[in-house]
This record gives C-alpha cells, sequence and structure tokens, in this order.
C-alpha cells in the first residue's frame, strides 16, 4: 500500500521562495570546489564559470533551473520483486534503513563489536522479512572486508539476502564495477538493468560546498552505467553549516541542488534524488547530535523544498543518540520519522536499526523501529470516512447501553481499522510476571532470533558473483 505524506508544513510559500533564492545565489557566487578534473571539465562545457586553480565551480541560476527541469519527477527503484518496487515522487512516502555503522551490539551478549560481513546478511534478512521496512540501505561497514573488499561484501550480502530495493555508499571504483557487473548479470542484461535497476549508489557532497576526488569519479561512473545515484549533503548546523536552522537549510538545499545539476551535465534526464540529511551540534559539547528535534525539522522543511522543485526527495529520520535500545531511542526515532513522513519525503533512510548517532545497530533495533514505521504508515492512512464508517445506522440499532461487538462492520473492520503492534504489551500483570516480565527490546530480540534462526537459501544463484 502507498502512503501520502503532505499534511505538515515548516515553509509557507514565501519562504520556500527566500530559500530558493539563496540557494542560487551561493551557487553563483559562492561556488562548489570539485576535487575532479574530469567534473571540471564537464560543467566548463555545459556553460559553468570555473576557476580551475581554486577548483571552484560557480554555476548560473539558469543552469541549476533547467537541471530541475529535466531531473526526472519521478523515480522508480525496483526491487527484484514486483511487490518491492518503490516509486518516489509527490508525497508518497516509504521508509528504509540507512547508515554505515561500524559496530552491532550482539543480540546475546548485548555487547558492542565491530561489524563484519555476516551483519549484512543478517540486516538484509531482517529487512527481507519486516513489512513495513521498505527498502534496504545497507547499513553496516565490513570490517573484516577492508576498504578494498566493501563493495563486494556490502552489496553481495544483501543481494543474496533481501529483493527490497537495495542502495548503499562504495569505497573504490573498482569495487562498483564488480558490484553493477555482478548486477548486469542478475538482470539478464545491461539493457534490463537499466529499464529497471535494483540497487543504486550513496556519493556524497561534502560540506560545505565541496565535491571530493573519488566520489566525484563514483558519481559520475554510477550515472554512465545507469545506477541511480545521489549525493547527500550531511551538514551540521554549527559545525558545518551556519547555526541557525533555516541557515543549514539554505546550505542545504544549494548542496542538494548542485548534486542534482551534475547529474544531468553528466546526461540529461539522469535517475536520481533531491538528497538531504542535515543535522546538529550539541553546543555544550559540541558532539555531533543526529536524534535531534531540529535535525527532523529541517529534514521535513527539505522534504517541502524538494515539493517545491517537484523533484523526489531521499532525507533522514529516525536516528538515535543513545547507546541502546532504550526510551531515548523510541522518542527520537518516533517524533523525527513523524515529521519526515507527514511532510511527504519520498525515501526516508536511517529510518531502522541505527543507535549511538549512527555508529552501531542493534538486530533487535530494526524489528522495534519496523513497528515505529508501521505505527507512522498508520497516521499517513488517516481517518478514512464513508457513510459506512460513520455508521449512523449501527448507533441507531445498538442504542443507550448496548455494545457493538456483533455488529457487522465490528467483524469487517476488526482486522484493518487498529494498527496491529507485534510488540505491543497488555496482558495480565501476573501473566507477565510469569512469562519473565520482559521489556519490549527482549521481545524484539525474539523475533529477531526466530527470523534469522529460519532455513534460508541465496536469493540469487551464486554462479553470478563468480
Amino acid at each position: 500500500m502507498v502512503y501520502h505524506g503532505g499534511k505538515l508544513s515548516f515553509l509557507d510559500e514565501e519562504q520556500k521562495e527566500q530559500v530558493h533564492e539563496k540557494s542560487l545565489r551561493v551557487l553563483e557566487e559562492v561556488g562548489v570546489r570539485v576535487e575532479n578534473e574530469e567534473a571540471l571539465n564537464l560543467f566548463k562545457d555545459r556553460g559553468a564559470d570555473v576557476k580551475r586553480e581554486e577548483e571552484i565551480v560557480r554555476l548560473p541560476a539558469e543552469m541549476v533551473e533547467e537541471a530541475i527541469e529535466t531531473a526526472p519527477s519521478q523515480v522508480t527503484l525496483y526491487g527484484r520483486s514486483e511487490e518491492h518496487n518503490i516509486e518516489l515522487g509527490g508525497t508518497r512516502v516509504h521508509m528504509g534503513t540507512g547508515g554505515t555503522a561500524v559496530n552491532v551490539l550482539d543480540i546475546d551478549s548485548g555487547d558492542k563489536r565491530e561489524a563484519v560481513s555476516e551483519d549484512v546478511a543478517n540486516t538484509a534478512r531482517l529487512v527481507e522479512n519486516l513489512e513495513n521496512i521498505d527498502f534496504f540501505v545497507i547499513p553496516v561497514f565490513p570490517n573484516d572486508a577492508g576498504k578494498e573488499g566493501a563493495d563486494e561484501a556490502r552489496f553481495f550480502n544483501a543481494l543474496k539476502n533481501t529483493r527490497k530495493h537495495i542502495m548503499g555508499g562504495v569505497y573504490t571504483l573498482e569495487g562498483i564495477k564488480k558490484v553493477v557487473d555482478t548486477a548486469v548479470n542478475i538482470a539478464g542484461s545491461e539493457e534490463e538493468f537499466r529499464e529497471r535497476p535494483f540497487i543504486s549508489f550513496i556519493a556524497n557532497i561534502m560540506s560545505p560546498l565541496s565535491m571530493e576526488k573519488e566520489y566525484t569519479k563514483y558519481f559520475h561512473y554510477a550515472v554512465e552505467r545507469g545506477v541511480p545515484v545521489l549525493g547527500p549533503p550531511a551538514p551540521i548546523a554549527g559545525a558545518t553549516s551556519p547555526i541557525t536552522l533555516p541557515g543549514t537549510i539554505v546550505q542545504t538545499n544549494a548542496e542538494a541542488l548542485f548534486t542534482v545539476t551534475f547529474s544531468q551535465v553528466i546526461e540529461r534526464g539522469a535517475k536520481t534524488l533531491y538528497s538531504v540529511v542535515p543535522t546538529t551540534m550539541d553546543m555544550k559539547t559540541s558532539d555531533f547530535r543526529f536524534g535531534s528535534i531540529e535535525m527532523g525539522m529541517m529534514n521535513a522543511a527539505c522534504a517541502e523544498m524538494a515539493q517545491y522543485y517537484d523533484l523526489p526527495v531521499y532525507n533522514t529520520a529516525g536516528v538515535s543518540d543513545t547507546k541502546i535500545p532504550d526510551i531515548q531511542a523510541g522518542y527520537e526515532k518516533m517524533s523525527t520519522v513523524l515529521l519526515s513522513a507527514l511532510s511527504g519525503a519520498n525515501y526516508i533512510h536511517d529510518a531502522a536499526g541505527l543507535l549511538n548517532s549512527g555508529m552501531c545497530v542493534a538486530y533487535e533495533q530494526y524489528v522495534i523501529d519496523d513497528q515505529i514505521l508501521g505505527i507512522s504508515n498508520r497516521v499517513l492512512r488517516g481517518l478514512e470516512f464513508s457513510e459506512e464508517r460513520l455508521a449512523f445506522e449501527e448507533i441507531k440499532e445498538v442504542g443507550p447501553g448496548g455494545n457493538f461487538l456483533t455488529c457487522d462492520s465490528t467483524l469487517k473492520y476488526m482486522r484493518s481499522e487498529f494498527f496491529d503492534d507485534a510488540l505491543h504489551e497488555n496482558s495480565d500483570w501476573d501473566d507477565w510476571v510469569e512469562e519473565g516480565s520482559p521489556d519490549a527490546r527482549e521481545r524484539a530480540k525474539e523475533i529477531a532470533r526466530d527470523i534469522l534462526s529460519e532455513d534460508h537459501e541465496s536469493l540469487v544463484d551464486e554462479r553470478v558473483f563468480e
């Protein structure tokens, strides 16, 4: 089922126009550092003002606005089965995983340990079996594979264990080539893969206003191979962007528009998303804040800017700064996910599994967050009005002092009207104590263990990896 947001707004039309105008001035008067000769040449050929000695690219306003027009307003990210295709654009909302965590909380001991390739496989299996998580942004770095083997370890383990769309950051050009070639083999041909790409890449722009040499190369290669690619900036308000929320929104918007323009400079109509990850800093400690409510507000506002441009948006919600699945994780995750969902963000990444400011994941947290996403979808579904649902005739029939347990509508809607929360605890106190007084985290662990203990086979023919 597709859910729509657009029910929450932080920006009025005048404010959107102000953000747009200031962003164009940033790109035209300040510019972006691009540390890549080939990219500098491309921009120069398309009419940008390129200062080679400084590696600065300044974009005329008309060049940016043309890119906004040529970039697709709708992008489909395909799964390997049709039910997992996700169409992005407008106010359609999809939520999934994200991050590149280097650590995992062990599901049995609770101790923090380094993430390895098996954790990529296990998180993919969890996502495959959790119905409210729509896509799989590869959430952990396989320390056992190292940088040189990371791309293969991440994407190959993901492909073996989920049919949902797979996105991930990338680390080497050679690794990217192997991943794309393998995806082409799975698809059957280069043409079929270009028609229905079931993987996509992240090659970040660095805040403030910089594109690093290697990421620029990866971004360029992905566009040439027909792989959807995005370059989300992740400015930290007060550190790598202005401390004011509107100031950070302007910078974030400018950086997002730059990567959209870059995609269109490489290939007109290239599949990309307006992509943002604005965050904050704790001004008392200088620590990075990934779960703040202001982070949620800025991401929701940026979703409105994407709708202003009629571009599909990738944004961020559902991260917590706490170290374990506790009450802080609950309120930080729920608040930012709901803000982005209600604003109509299309592709909300980082929305499941992450803790410790994105540095750690926990298997049970995926189960907990799956419920948070389900609750958010229930909110988006809203109140469904019809003559039948207004239920006047039933109220009249039952009358004062009666009950509605045997009404036809109770039987008809009992499985669909309320969200079925798998973690909900509402048993008798004595029964709960007799069962060991499990909290939501323990119940989530059991669900995760059940999923991971089931017999399973690779979801792709192993010969494609040879």
